[in-house]
């Protein structure tokens, strides 16, 4: 019988006394359930449509929402601080100075995937059902399709769609109108 092996998990304050300490610097992880996890490097493809998809939201969404662009967001009920490519947040620029957006300050979230894919959408998928973020968009780059995710319920999102073009309108944004392949090209 061979022993078993238990994680050592980590909470959001132990997380961040280790960033206060420069433990974790230059090292790309993120806090995923209590575990560090490393992140996958971006490659040019990843980056760049990445960030024309934020400036494409920004565009459509004006001062309505903040698109924050890979950087952390706190989920405390799931030991998480993930930091995923693009956050459309409530615009409270002067609260986000002292913390990140907590799930009730998220409309949804974005993350696009290449080598990511899997961790993308499982864990991530539930760690983001779980805390309540009502609408999670994976872009599958080796596809090229958006995988819409949305109402959470019991750690999972009981919809998802497989988009490849027309045009979808976020649930906290129903009057607006995002086009897929402006979010695949």
């Amino acid at each position: 019988m061979s022993p078993s092996v238990t994680l050592a998990k980590w909470t959001l304050e132990q997380y961040h006394q280790m960033i206060a300490a420069g433990i974790l610097d230059d090292q790309p992880v993120e806090l995923l359930n209590g575990e560090i996890v490393e992140m996958a490097p971006e490659g040019p493809e990843h980056a760049q449509i990445s960030t024309d998809a934020a400036d494409y939201l920004r565009a459509i969404l004006g001062s309505r929402a903040l698109v924050r662009e890979a950087k952390p967001i706190t989920l405390s009920t799931t030991h998480s601080e993930p930091e995923p490519d693009i956050a459309i947040v409530e615009p409270l620029r002067g609260i986000y100075r002292t913390r990140h957006p907590y799930p009730e300050n998220i409309f949804w979230l974005i993350e696009y995937a290449n080598t990511s894919f899997k961790k993308d959408t499982d864990p991530k998928a539930q760690v983001y059902a779980a805390a309540g973020i009502p609408e999670y968009w994976v872009v599958n780059l080796k596809k090229m399709e958006l995988l819409v995710m949305r109402h959470p319920q019991q750690n999972q999102y009981s919809s998802v769609t497989i988009l490849t073009a027309g045009t979808i309108s976020p649930l906290a944004f129903p009057d607006r109108t995002i086009s897929v392949s402006q979010l695949l090209d």
